[in-house]
């Protein structure tokens, strides 16, 4: 088959390799334009870019596929099949009719289970025990079309949103991989989705990653697994940020008002939650690295101060 790929972040790079890896041709890749990233701001290339560079592909960067411009060049390619992988843009109807098999998606959960942008991390929110990657025909709703074939992933109790990304970005790569000749011959049975089992699981944004101590301790930890590595859980200690990198639940009944630190020392910096205790292991202060709880009560006298994310 010729294979048009279309990704951006880390998540579809497993999956473009494993195209490489195999005896199709990826005759294109298309991926979001350069921007700026990082401290620095400078203009970077997607990871999807820089590995197609890699393998001397045709890079295609258009801001929308709207434009019959942009249709046109697809077009060219006559691709038999196009997979799309976390790459940032819609596809007009006009772009999903073009390749000769249609356009495949990988897709980070247990379909219709967390249809949209952030399945992994709103996963792990919501205490599911769970997941997995579906291969998705695509139509033109969000993450609607039928279901070729699907993967499970248990998420364990110390998976993190970054962990599981890893995880199951590798699945997605492989259940691709898997399915190549199915897909070719036309084998796999495209099984639709129950819409009344759907579940929207909306963009990350920054202001969730906001601690509120009145939460029970469980569902303060599943915030900070599923914002571990972004946007990082986070409360205010002496007025600054303390982003919250991991930490563990201990059964208590404390006498005090949440965000009280209960207890500091090298084991960990226990706080009253609405509900429990919560046991911060791993911290970091803004322009310093993220250290041990043991680390960071040596040099500041936390114990009994209360952290409080609108102090």
């Amino acid at each position: 088959m010729n294979i048009v790929f279309a990704g951006t972040p880390d998540f579809s790079v497993p999956a473009l390799q494993a195209l490489l890896d195999s005896p199709h041709d990826v005759v294109a890749v298309y991926t979001q334009p350069d921007r700026p990233s990082g401290r620095g701001r400078k203009t970077s290339a997607s990871p999807v870019k820089q590995l197609a560079l890699q393998n001397d592909l045709a890079v295609y960067q258009p801001v929308s596929l709207k434009s019959a411009e942009a249709q046109q060049a697809l077009a060219v390619l006559q691709p038999d099949l196009m997979v799309v992988i976390a790459y940032g843009l819609i596809l007009p109807a006009a772009v999903l009719a073009l390749p000769r098999l249609g356009c495949l998606n990988v897709h980070a959960s247990l379909l219709p289970r967390w249809r949209g942008a952030a399945p992994i991390q709103r996963a792990i929110l919501a205490g599911d025990h769970e997941t997995g990657v579906c291969l998705m025909q695509m139509d033109a709703g969000l993450d609607t079309g039928p279901v070729l074939a699907s993967a499970r992933c248990p998420i364990e109790a110390d998976d993190s949103g970054s962990r599981l990304h890893d995880r199951l970005a590798q699945q997605g790569a492989q259940l691709l991989s898997d399915n190549l000749a199915a897909i070719e011959r036309g084998e796999l049975a495209a099984v639709p989705q129950d819409d009344a089992l759907a579940c929207y699981a909306s963009k990350l944004e920054k202001a969730e990653a906001r601690i509120d101590w009145t939460m029970a301790a469980d569902e303060i930890m599943r915030r900070i697994r599923a914002f571990n590595a972004w946007p990082v859980a986070e409360t205010r200690y002496g007025g600054r940020q303390l982003r919250i990198w991991d930490a563990r639940v201990i059964a208590c009944a404390a006498d005090a008002l949440p965000g009280t630190v209960l207890v500091a020392d090298k084991e960990g910096i226990e706080v009253a939650c609405g509900k429990d205790c919560l046991q911060i292991l791993k911290l970091q202060l803004p322009g310093g690295r993220a250290v041990s709880a043991g680390e960071f009560v040596n040099a500041h006298a936390i114990a009994g101060m209360r952290l409080d994310d609108a102090s």
